[in-house]
């Protein structure tokens, strides 16, 4: 394996993942001594990070990566005006995040999704399909050819149903790893040479996750190429969990331009049943300007008919009480869902940003597209992700 790991600074980034850790709030972040050496998954964690300039506006000012875990982004901070600094992502500090994903983790990696923001490739939410008999392998098709995917998730209740979780990357690290210069500020890349994910894919496929770090923005990118001989599916989404900085969710309000939501089975499956509701005058309805506030709601949902103006899909989270806004702008053509996690009883929300519907293969959909991408052999599919953040 070829790895070029260049670690500009580590910070220890101690704001905690709300409902496993305590709430987050304004606090300036410190370098731990011995940080540089901090190792998740066999590889040294990146982070770049910058002096904020403005005394007006909001900035970016670090981004940490776990090149061990797929670049994982174990956190964000952006420097506020009189505040100082606040953690974007709920996870928990560097310690608690190497324990989580080397102590606690299954063989799936599935902790990988309980922090942070996780890449989630070669698809997204759930794959349904008929379980193999010793348990390991859920059995589904994409246009007539066979996928064997890892049996890797199903609910807490005793009629949960196994089935696919989020992708085959989890647990899988970078091969190349590099830093660079760009203007205005600094780009982490990554390549992962997957061919065909353990036989659990068709064809083969290389990914690069780019990660840039500038003042007014961090820009997320994942291009997948067919390297392969045959066609194949690929979906996109990450796995952000947006932090509430002043611990007050009730009053967090969610923006998110949607015109339906997808019915589920119950949530602890969170099966789509196939049904789309429209939103207009429901619980789930974020539309409008100031979206509304999240108060007591439970949301695990799959919103669609996304509104993109000027071919931009942008979800909003506001903390009116911390005087503090992100906005997660998509800026690929491509995404299709909108994935909302939001418990009532912590202190964030995942607004994941998906080129498919949830269980995009399953007959529920009918003839409906659900947004698998076609990739022939040479050729490419990419996914684009912005934030900002901004004083409401």
């Amino acid at each position: 394996m070829k790895t070029q790991v260049c670690t500009i600074a580590l910070l220890s980034l101690a704001l905690p993942l709300a409902g496993w850790f305590a709430p987050a709030s304004f606090a300036q972040s410190a370098a731990p001594a011995g940080g540089d050496k901090v190792e998740i998954g066999g590889q040294k964690v990146i982070t770049l990070t910058r002096t904020p300039t403005s005394t007006t506006k909001p900035e970016f000012t670090s981004i940490t990566l776990l090149p061990g875990r797929a670049l994982l982004i174990q956190q964000v901070t952006a420097n506020f005006p009189g505040k100082g600094n606040v953690d974007v992502l709920a996870s928990p500090d560097l310690a608690g995040s190497k324990k989580l994903l080397e102590q606690d983790d299954d063989q799936y990696g599935n902790q990988a999704f309980r922090l942070g923001a996780a890449f989630l490739f070669p698809y997204p939410n759930r794959m349904r399909g008929k379980l193999s008999a010793d348990g390991k392998i859920i059995d589904t098709e994409w246009q007539g050819k066979a996928l064997h995917l890892p049996a890797s998730w199903h609910g807490s209740l005793p009629t949960a149903e196994v089935n696919s979780m989020h992708g085959l990357i989890l647990k899988r690290a970078i091969d190349e790893v590099s830093v660079k210069e760009i203007p205005g500020g600094q780009e982490v890349t990554g390549i992962i040479h997957g061919g065909d994910f353990g036989g659990h894919w068709l064809s083969k496929t290389d990914l690069v996750i780019k990660i840039a770090l500038r003042a007014d923005a961090i820009d997320v990118s994942m291009t997948a190429k067919n390297v392969g001989t045959e066609a194949e599916p690929v979906a996109f989404a990450w796995h952000p969990y947006f932090n509430i900085p002043s611990g007050d969710r009730t009053q967090a309000r969610l923006v998110l331009p949607a015109g339906n939501v997808a019915e589920v089975d119950n949530y602890d499956n969170v099966f789509p049943t196939g049904k789309l509701d429209p939103v207009a005058g429901s619980k789930f309805d974020f539309n409008g300007e100031t979206g509304k506030a999240l108060g007591d709601l439970f949301m695990d949902d799959n919103f669609g008919d996304l509104k993109q103006p000027g071919g931009v899909m942008t979800v909003k989270v506001i903390d009116p009480k911390a005087k503090y806004g992100v906005a997660i702008e998509g800026l690929s053509h491509n995404i299709k869902a909108i994935q909302v996690y939001a418990p009532p009883t912590k202190n964030f929300i995942a607004i994941e940003h998906q080129t498919i519907m949830n269980d995009p293969l399953g007959k529920q959909w009918g003839k409906l597209d659900t947004g698998l991408i076609t990739v022939e052999p040479g050729k490419t599919a990419d996914w684009h992700v912005r934030l900002k953040v901004f004083v409401p």
